[in-house]
């Protein structure tokens, strides 16, 4: 019996993990409005057990994924900003423009559509280090979307003091990755 009742709250436990994430865990940049949250292992456990009712996206920008690599776990790579065409240069950030996606929450219901699921069901934003992701799910919540959860690490992770991504993320949770695209998830949206 006691086994028995072991084993119920280890389950429930399991269950309630991708819960676990509050607001005061993750750094405020990279809050959100909605204070729904998820590290790279907790993201990979509920898109493995709920497939069919989340809806996994790469918000990153189309290079990010071509040149750093990206996993094939994602529904689809939704830029919530994109490289500006001509390679104007941003001198505030010190980086070429960054242009928002115009389309970004209509290509969000497309998808969801496709997959057969509505506005309110669970969606898991991820970019590369988690403070793109809190701004692409604002910007859906200012959109009407209810139930969207930033993957706080992101695919690369925050930068260790030597300037380098190795201290969380996907990659560096060992989840699977790779570089090699696939053309139907990361059009998916502009079709």
């Amino acid at each position: 019996m006691i086994a028995l009742a072991r084993l119920f709250f280890a389950v429930i436990l399991v269950a309630l993990a991708p819960l676990a994430a509050s607001a005061y865990e993750v750094p405020k940049e990279k809050q959100t409005k909605l204070g729904k949250y998820l590290n790279a292992t907790d993201a990979a456990t509920m898109v493995k057990a709920e497939r069919d009712k989340v809806l996994f996206l790469d918000v990153r920008t189309r290079a990010e994924a071509q040149f750093v690599g990206y996993t094939p776990e994602i529904d689809a790579l939704v830029p919530f900003v994109e490289m500006s065409q001509f390679g104007e240069w941003d001198d505030k950030n010190s980086r070429y423009k960054l242009d928002p996606n115009p389309v970004f929450s209509q290509s969000i219901e497309k998808l969801l559509a496709a997959k057969g699921l509505a506005k309110d069901a669970r969606i898991i934003l991820m970019c590369r280090s988690g403070d793109r992701s809190a701004k692409a799910v604002d910007a859906l919540a200012a959109a009407g979307f209810t139930n969207v959860y930033s993957q706080y690490e992101g695919f690369e992770g925050d930068l260790s003091p030597d300037g380098r991504r190795t201290v969380n993320g996907w990659k560096n949770a060992g989840l699977p990755w790779t570089y090699k695209m696939d053309k139907a998830k990361v059009f998916a949206a502009q079709n």
